[in-house]
């Protein structure tokens, strides 16, 4: 597999046409990461755990549409499937509100890991919400772990949400450094610059840590890729913004697409070619998806992407 994405799928209830209604779609981080990779014609799978339910059936069955292989097939009862109820501002920026007091992605344990499936995948990605609860708070580090010492490319999404972490940003700054040791390619939003002491510790950061990289996304400003002692910068692309849900997923499924392609499975295979384009690459996902509602649903293809790259 050119990516093995570990962590929360969800339903994401968008808003409706109608005042108070809402729309049901997939969602969660890792798996859109793993979504936008697949339809970039890349191999991925996803690792996590939905309930056995309608919706947990609605998901895996998205899983397969989007040709991403499931790496955990076996549906929980446990809890019902997590929930994410999304409310977009007038700009279509969105905010979340969560039903997960269970949620069904907590449930997933070491045991459900193959470890053929790490040795077999180029990138290893997951993001922070799966920190947040046990028992996949501790089975999301042990995956990291078992491939930063195979020698594969980690990668994570800060992807900090308030409520997930019951509004204890210092409880997710701890776990966050926790597993920073495994970590390649550290993905991190404008806000959430803090939670890594600030855009001026970034440098420190990355030497500390032994981080080969740092993007820091910046909305509709762009994104800036630290690197080595270089600091480059890709501006925004597109001005059409309907909802921004999975923005940030397809920026970075068609980051790590990117790199794919172009023959990076280690860190000292990177270059600052092959990042711009990346960061180009990335954006240009980001600016075609907040044209639509949805995140899944928004995830644009390779061919589309390409195409807009070359005019």
């Amino acid at each position: 597999m050119d990516l093995f994405s570990i962590g929360e799928m969800v339903i994401d209830f968008i808003p409706g046409t109608e005042p108070g209604s809402y729309i049901r779609n997939a969602g969660g981080a890792p798996a859109n990461v793993a979504i936008a990779v697949a339809r970039n014609g890349l191999s991925a799978g996803f690792c996590g755990r939905v309930g056995d339910d309608d919706f947990g059936l609605f998901l895996t069955a998205t899983l397969r549409e989007n040709n991403v292989k499931i790496l955990c097939n076996e549906l929980t009862n446990k809890a019902i499937t997590t929930m994410a109820f999304v409310t977009l501002d007038k700009n279509g920026e969105r905010s979340f509100t969560f039903a997960r007091k269970p949620g069904a992605d907590m449930f997933l344990e070491q045991s459900d890991i193959l470890i053929m499936d790490i040795e077999n995948s180029t990138i290893i990605h997951a993001g922070s919400c799966s920190l947040s609860k046990e028992p996949i708070a501790s089975t999301v580090p042990f995956v990291l772990k078992q491939g930063h010492n195979k020698g594969k490319l980690i990668s994570f999404d800060v992807n900090y949400r308030n409520l997930i972490w019951d509004n204890n940003i210092q409880n997710a700054e701890a776990k966050l450094f926790e597993i920073l040791p495994y970590v390649d390619l550290l993905k991190i939003s404008e806000e959430e610059a803090a939670m890594v002491g600030g855009e001026s510790n970034i440098s420190c950061l990355m030497r500390d840590y032994h981080i080969t990289l740092v993007v820091e996304t910046l909305g509709a400003k762009g994104a800036k890729c630290f690197w080595n002692s270089d600091c480059l910068f890709s501006p925004p692309w597109g001005d059409i913004v309907v909802d921004t849900t999975g923005a940030g997923d397809a920026f970075w499924g068609g980051f790590l697409s990117k790199l794919i392609l172009d023959g990076v499975d280690k860190p000292e295979k990177l270059n600052k070619t092959i990042i711009s384009d990346a960061m180009r690459f990335g954006n240009v996902a980001g600016g075609l998806c907040v044209q639509k509602k949805g995140a899944v649903s928004s995830l644009p293809v390779r061919k589309d992407i390409e195409r807009y790259l070359s005019m």
